[in-house]
């Protein structure tokens, strides 16, 4: 599952990325209209492929703790599972809020309300943290299966 988490989240920032770079080298209308087809997609499965990975972090902590208290592991194995999380939630959620704002925005100047240039800084900056939140999810879920294989040991030793 955590692979493909990766994959989806991976596969939508490759997509914002491939929009912005359509639409800074568009020469036609009809490029354009590839980059809102690609963009809207891509911040579609952005939001969901986010919005997936904290799901799934939060399922990963409460298993964690249930087994620990049901088996009686010792240790802080359920705070550092919500230790871990903690970045990923705050990372993803501003990556999907700048992804949303940039998507708005370009709904903005595809009607000419707006210029570009306020689009085009916005996408730019939601790459960017979507980067970074995207490499942030993937050493908490590294983590987490550190975490997870630790308490597998602890139960397994004790059976």
């Amino acid at each position: 599952m955590a692979s493909a988490l990766v994959t989806l989240t991976t596969l939508s920032v490759f997509g914002l990325a491939g929009s912005l770079a359509l639409a800074w080298t568009a020469t036609s209308s009809s490029v354009i209209d590839l980059h809102v087809r690609v963009a809207v997609f891509s911040t579609i499965l952005n939001l969901l492929a986010h919005s997936l990975m904290m799901f799934y972090l939060l399922g990963k902590g409460r298993a964690v703790k249930e087994a620990v208290a049901e088996h009686h592991v010792p240790g802080t194995h359920a705070q550092q599972v919500a230790r871990l999380r903690g970045p990923v939630f705050s990372r993803a959620t501003w990556a999907m809020a700048l992804t949303m704002t940039a998507a708005i925005v370009g709904a903005s100047v595809d009607v000419g309300v707006m210029r570009a240039w306020p689009h085009a800084t916005l996408a730019a900056a939601a790459v960017a943290l979507n980067l970074c939140a995207l490499q942030t999810e993937i050493a908490a879920l590294r983590g987490t299966g550190r975490v997870v294989d630790e308490v597998n040991a602890v139960i397994a030793a004790g059976s």
